[in-house]
């Protein structure tokens, strides 16, 4: 008798049936994603607050700053900033740590689900190379940001790996530590605003 197969879909709120092997647009919806990531809290949930840090807040946090370094980034690449952390709405965030300790199988599916997630609101299944350098860049001011405000790094910890960054610009940058719903509704607002300029 063949061993049965382990399932590799999951049912979404919305009634979609998304396969995490072989993922497709149609499968994808951005309530999905929103209400996903509103419930992922960022750093394993080590953060300061009565609230944790979700994935939905730093990835708003990510656009803002994105959009400020490149003021000129048409609104597909924004939309591409708000949208980088999309697949953990399924797959978790994991540290580092673990994601360098699970090694490639990780990537293979963070990368065949950012895909999906791209064509299914208009963005090239692969970003250029430089629009990825620039949202990476922007990402790591995050991470710089939330580990010296909630996740008790110093600074110097946080130059070490994430890079020194612009003290004065980063200043005007506000974490919010808040109910999972205002995270949600933030970033559906957000991702529907640059929708409709595309």
């Amino acid at each position: 008798m063949a061993a049965k197969q382990p399932r590799a879909w999951q049912r979404m709120l919305s009634g979609r049936r998304l396969d995490l092997l072989d993922p497709t647009p149609m499968d994808i919806e951005i309530e999905d994603i929103a209400h996903g990531l509103a419930f992922v809290a960022r750093w394993n949930g080590q953060t300061m607050g009565d609230w944790p840090y979700s994935v939905a807040e730093h990835s708003v946090l990510v656009e803002q700053i994105f959009t400020a370094q490149n003021p000129k980034a048409p609104a597909k690449w924004q939309l591409a900033a708000l949208l980088h952390d999309a697949p953990e709405y399924v797959i978790g965030d994991m540290i580092s740590p673990v994601k360098a300790s699970v090694g490639p199988s990780y990537k293979d599916l963070d990368e065949r689900l950012t895909a999906a997630i791209h064509i299914k609101f208009g963005l090239p299944a692969k970003l250029p190379a430089t629009v990825k350098r620039q949202i990476k860049k922007a990402d790591l001011v995050s991470a710089w940001l939330e580990a010296t405000r909630i996740a008790g790094f110093t600074e110097a910890e946080a130059d070490k790996f994430f890079g020194k960054i612009d003290r004065s610009f980063a200043a005007q940058f506000e974490l919010k530590l808040r109910p999972p719903v205002h995270a949600r509704n933030d970033y559906t607002a957000r991702h529907n605003e640059l929708l409709a300029q595309l």
